[in-house]
């Protein structure tokens, strides 16, 4: 073990248990809006939907190893996801709409990706070089207390995370690969100590992974492991049972891991071009600041404040697995076309980090913390408030201008539901920010308190309050339903240019099923994308068709469907 000093020096009082049915309330408040009442979105979360729908409705075993939505592929290479949105819809009731079926397997995945997190971190903290200093005449917080104050920690740090709220609530496969990816990372945290649940999470985070279209993350992640326990393997120091177990499972999972990306050529790089203007650096530095804010201060606090352990990563495993688990993720995002949802991994490290801070903190940094997170979420809460108000009576007569702007034709509707659910947040917003800024004893995970239920409030207004705006704003469905008034139900429509979210929302919202259109007519409609028009007269004869309009997207311009219709029908 290590022989440098923790810089952590934590009272028992200060790792007071926080109340369970407090936590399971605030995971259920940011874990259910956004699943419920609410239409597929533009576009992979659609375009997801499309593919699962298409294998709902299949017969032949050989379309669930390769989907396509009007003969095309989804570009991510991902199977396990739509395989899971479609055996829910197959197994769900017929009173149950399909696409809040799909969400189902995908709410659940959340809620694993939050308790994930909070075992992983508990384990983590259990090692001895983590804990905190002993007191001369005792009264340091207990091992088991400590460590459950900082999963509290990391859990509320990993729900407060701006860049999780979005696309950790969409039916696509980068929140697989989170729910996954945090698997592995509670299966290595817990192989000291779980003998059975650890190798179980390995077995399943690593094919998961493979079959969630990060078949590389996933090899890199097993095969970094290996290493690890091989080089730990040689060291008489560890318990040799504890190393052997562990390599049995994890040797294992990386050979599952392998057969299927070999077997299914999950494999597909998608190397970006080397960045060579500043501006694309300052607008993946931009992504970085906001995507995992608050926990990169967090994080860069612990690497400072537990700096001394950084020499022995090796031994220190609490601050060197979550910053391997943390890499991955984040050469991903600058190395590839992935984006933020390759960052989305990197979070459950980040929000370990980040609760190694905790026990760190001065009262006056905790304060700081507090205030800046009262105001700041309590101007976004009266924003949304108010702008919903204007929506709804025409008062302030600006924001109700705004909107109406942005949204021509958006009608704003009473939803008793939706308002007593906001009106519960807000109220309990308000009491929570009371007890926090009162004269009361201190415990670790209190500083991430209001950060959580903040961000928890926010997302729980836009998914009742602006849920039908959102809707307006981010479906198919107004133009789906202009659309309908033009072709009605056509028995057959072709397509040209068409993407895969537009392909989904025409069969979903309008209840065609598009066919690629080539060569002499076939169905007595045609819709092209405006932005494909020019490569139309190379594909159809155009002497079969005329003009028969078009329709836009109420809140995008550059999403407009040009409409023809076959010569010779009335």
């Amino acid at each position: 073990m290590n022989a440098k000093p923790s810089p952590a020096i934590v009272a028992q009082d200060a790792v007071r248990r926080l109340s369970r049915w407090a936590l399971l309330l605030l995971c259920a408040a940011y874990v259910v809006p956004g699943y419920v009442g609410r239409e597929p979105w533009k576009s992979v979360d659609i375009a997801s939907f499309g593919y699962m729908l298409e294998l709902a409705g299949s017969t032949h075993w050989l379309d669930w190893l390769h989907p396509t939505l009007m003969g095309a592929a989804p570009d991510s290479g991902a199977l396990l996801p739509y395989w899971l949105g479609a055996w829910a819809m197959q197994l769900a009731p017929s009173w149950v709409a399909p696409d809040f079926a799909a969400r189902i397997p995908f709410a659940l995945m959340l809620a694993g990706t939050l308790a994930a997190t909070w075992y992983a971190v508990y384990h983590l903290a259990r090692h001895p070089g983590a804990q905190p200093v002993a007191f001369a005449f005792g009264g340091e917080a207990a091992p088991a207390d400590y460590a459950r104050a900082l999963a509290d920690g990391s859990l509320l740090a990993l729900v407060a995370t701006l860049g999780l709220a979005q696309f950790s609530h969409e039916t696509t496969p980068a929140l697989a690969q989170l729910f996954f990816g945090a698997l592995v990372f509670h299966g290595l945290a817990a192989l000291p100590y779980r003998p059975l649940g650890a190798p179980l999470s390995l077995l399943a985070g690593l094919p998961g992974l493979a079959l969630s279209g990060a078949p590389a993350t996933a090899l890199i992640y097993g095969g970094w492991s290996l290493a690890a326990l091989l080089v730990a393997f040689c060291r008489p120091s560890h318990d040799a049972a504890v190393l052997r177990r562990a390599l049995l499972s994890l040797t294992a999972a990386v050979l599952i891991d392998l057969a299927l990306t070999w077997a299914l050529n999950l494999l597909r790089w998608q190397i970006a071009p080397w960045r060579t203007h500043w501006n694309e650096w300052r607008s993946l530095g931009r992504l970085f600041l906001w995507f995992t804010w608050p926990v990169w201060p967090l994080a860069l606090w612990t690497l400072w404040r537990w700096r001394r352990q950084l020499l022995g990563l090796r031994q220190q495993r609490y601050l060197g697995l979550p910053l391997m688990i943390a890499s991955v993720p984040l050469a991903s995002t600058i190395a590839t076309t992935a984006g933020d949802r390759a960052l989305l991994l990197v979070l459950p490290a980040l929000a370990a980090l980040a609760a190694f801070a905790l026990p760190t903190f001065k009262r006056s940094a905790a304060s700081l913390i507090d205030w800046f997170t009262v105001l700041f979420f309590t101007g976004w809460a009266i924003f949304i408030w108010v702008m919903w108000i204007a929506t709804l009576t025409g008062f302030p007569p600006q924001p109700a201008a705004n909107v109406a702007r942005l949204a021509p034709g958006f009608h704003q509707q009473w939803q008793w539901p939706g308002f007593i659910a906001a009106l519960a947040g807000t109220l309990a917003w308000v009491a929570l920010v009371r007890w926090r800024t009162g004269q009361h004893r201190a415990a670790l995970w209190k500083s991430l308190v209001l950060p959580a239920s903040g961000a928890t409030l926010c997302w729980l207004l836009l998914m009742t309050l602006w849920l039908p705006a959102l809707d307006y704003a981010r479906s198919y469905a107004p133009q789906m339903r202009q659309l309908r008034q033009l072709i009605g139900d056509a028995p057959c429509v072709e397509a040209h240019g068409l993407s895969s979210a537009q392909v989904a929302a025409a069969r979903w919202h309008g209840g065609w099923s598009p066919t690629p259109a080539r060569g002499p007519a076939r169905c007595p409609w045609l819709l092209v994308d405006i932005d494909a028009q020019p490569s139309l007269p190379a594909t159809v004869d155009m002497r079969q068709w005329r003009p028969a309009g078009q329709v836009r997207r109420p809140t995008d311009n550059h999403e407009t469907l040009l409409v023809f219709k076959r010569v010779g029908l009335p």
